[in-house]
């Protein structure tokens, strides 16, 4: 994890900076590295009907040019905006990308 990451409270910071000095001198190793780092991740936001359709309407993309962004079916994506379906796994973590880092990290 890099330092620019955010802990979600100063005890996971803390925590975190710990067990990074623990790495360093060999007492922790990668795989559990990993598990400190992911306790620090911020929670990716669930997105709804609404929003998915505002960010389609933000990037004036189409719903079929989403469906291609997301390596998803169209009808998946049509489910999403009225509501039928969620996305989940990766397709939501595509979509928290899109939303906070704009369309050039998809293509």
């Amino acid at each position: 994890m890099s330092a620019k990451q955010n802990a979600k409270s100063s005890i996971l910071q803390s925590v975190h900076e710990t067990a990074l000095d623990l790495q360093d001198l060999g007492f922790i190793d990668k795989h559990k590295m990993q598990k400190y780092d992911a306790l620090c991740l911020d929670a990716v936001p669930v997105y709804d009907s609404q929003k998915i359709k505002g960010l389609r309407e933000r990037y004036r993309i189409s719903q079929a040019v989403l469906a291609a962004m997301l390596n998803t079916s169209l009808s998946t994506v049509r489910q999403w905006e009225i509501g039928d379906k969620h996305p989940s796994g990766p397709s939501l973590k595509l979509l928290n990308l899109l939303d906070r880092k704009g369309m050039e990290v998809l293509i």
